[in-house]
């Protein structure tokens, strides 16, 4: 297969940041795909995939499928890494609902990448109080909150006035109509009156697990 002209790979990026290069994968057509795994499996480099829908993963060579974990419900793959996360898990994953149940999967998986075990904690929102606060003992035992949530995104708001640690909001783009696509729970989280929620950007799992890892590193100096 042809090398791309248009792919530098970062290979340095693991000792340099402590994160390993990640393929966004939306965007790309499976032959760029496919000449990106070809050339990190050459270099013997691990990375995760991400946004890899299944029609374009079924377009992918069979020699590289076979290499690939992947995640139909997050649309993520890992390449030559298999890690078991080691611990009781630090972060917990919240959704306020099913519908978010991807983008979570999305977080949850890049922790696990990473070996970070982590407690997904599904369908909590505001619209039954009820199932937050009978999970909120557990979840203040997690060091991070990553909290999932569309429409007003009212839960990382509610999340942030009860736990300790760090909350990260994902909001996502779950909603109707003047929910335009995530826009408006981006302003929700963005208008956050609980102290130091921190915000990633709409349906980024990704982000805000790569932010979990560096606050859970951070403290560890």
């Amino acid at each position: 297969m042809p090398q791309r002209s248009d792919v530098t790979l970062d290979l340095e990026r693991r000792a340099r940041i402590g994160l390993d290069e990640s393929v966004f994968c939306h965007g790309k057509t499976p032959e760029q795909v496919a000449a990106i795994l070809t050339r990190l499996v050459k270099a013997k480099s691990p990375a995760l995939l991400t946004r890899l829908d299944p029609k374009k993963l079924g377009a992918l060579p069979a020699e590289l499928r076979r290499r690939l974990d992947y995640d139909p419900s997050s649309w993520t793959a890992f390449l030559g890494r298999r890690p078991k996360p080691r611990g009781k898990p630090m972060v917990a994953v919240l959704t306020a609902g099913t519908s978010d149940s991807a983008v979570a999967r999305e977080a949850a998986r890049t922790l696990a990448y990473y070996g970070v075990a982590a407690t997904e904690i599904g369908d909590i929102g505001v619209a039954g109080l009820w199932r937050l606060l009978k999970r909120v003992d557990e979840i203040r035992r997690h060091r991070v909150v990553i909290v999932v949530a569309g429409m007003d995104a009212a839960l990382p708001s509610v999340v942030g006035g009860l736990v300790p640690g760090a909350v990260i909001a994902v909001p996502s783009s779950v909603g109707y109509g003047v929910a335009k696509g995530g826009e408006t729970a981006l302003r929700a989280a963005l208008s956050s009156c609980a102290p130091g929620v921190t915000v990633v950007n709409i349906d980024n799992g990704y982000g805000a697990a790569c932010a979990a890892l560096r606050i859970l590193r951070a403290n560890k100096t």
